[in-house]
């Protein structure tokens, strides 16, 4: 009769269950894959898949017993690690969609606001085409898979154990939030400093020309004279997203 001991399951199912924590955590998180649309089902199977495939790499996980309070506190060390992990790159993704509420504000597009069932909230039109831009750039520059290779390289700067608040001590979360406006800021500077030359223009032409309605053309020209900025700049997008996607899974490795 074949038989199994306690510590023999334990060193079987160990090394996967971890990883699939984190990496499970990381997914209900992340921004493009933690809507609504990615079922829950796809979510588990591939953090299943990441956490087997990263085992030859992977630090050998300590054996711990399920029943324990240590255990618990692992449990809470592997969802703390990797809702933060999703946060950072959420903070990237909300500096771009930032961008383009601040380009938004400029162009004079803010009224055309609409319902963003995404984040439940309002969100303009420059915005949400920022946001869809920057998802697909998350895909196809391979953001995904420096997220995979951080979250298998965070197993080595914070390995599993039983002292989850040390890794909110050591990364302090909580400060991040001002890189959002840092980051949006810089990613929307272009596109400010040109709408504002073109409203500083429209200034001095209703000095000059004051029978002539600047308020009839001035919109038309500011949108346009936007979206223009928009098509040249977006290119250039991939330089700053790449860079603050590296400087935040930076805190990870």
């Amino acid at each position: 009769m074949l038989t199994f001991t306690e510590g023999q399951v334990l060193a079987w199912i160990t090394p996967i269950l971890w990883p699939f924590l984190r990496v499970l955590a990381l997914f209900g998180a992340l921004p493009v894959f933690a809507q609504r649309g990615v079922p829950a089902r796809v979510r588990i199977a591939l953090a299943f898949l990441i956490a087997f495939c990263a085992q030859a790499t992977l630090p050998t996980m300590p054996v711990i017993p399920l029943d324990s309070s240590i255990a618990l506190l692992a449990v809470v060390q592997q969802l703390l690690i990797g809702l933060s992990l999703g946060f950072a790159v959420r903070i990237v993704f909300s500096a771009v969609e930032f961008a383009g509420e601040v380009i938004g504000l400029q162009m004079g597009l803010n009224f055309a606001g609409f319902f963003n069932p995404m984040t439940g909230g309002e969100a303009t039109v420059t915005s949400r085409f920022f946001g869809i831009s920057v998802s697909w750039l998350f895909i196809v520059t391979g953001g995904h898979l420096m997220l995979i290779a951080a979250v298998v390289q965070s197993f080595q700067a914070f390995p599993v154990g039983p002292e989850p608040f040390a890794f909110l001590r050591a990364v302090q979360p909580q400060v991040w939030g001002a890189e959002v406006f840092r980051l949006g800021l810089w990613i929307a500077l272009p596109m400010i400093a040109m709408l504002l030359f073109v409203n500083l223009v429209l200034g001095i032409i209703s000095r000059v020309a004051q029978q002539m309605n600047i308020f009839a053309i001035g919109f038309p020209i500011t949108v346009s004279v936007g979206l223009i900025g928009m098509l040249l700049t977006l290119p250039m997008m991939q330089m700053p997203f790449t860079m603050a996607l590296e400087q935040m899974l930076q805190h990870f490795r």
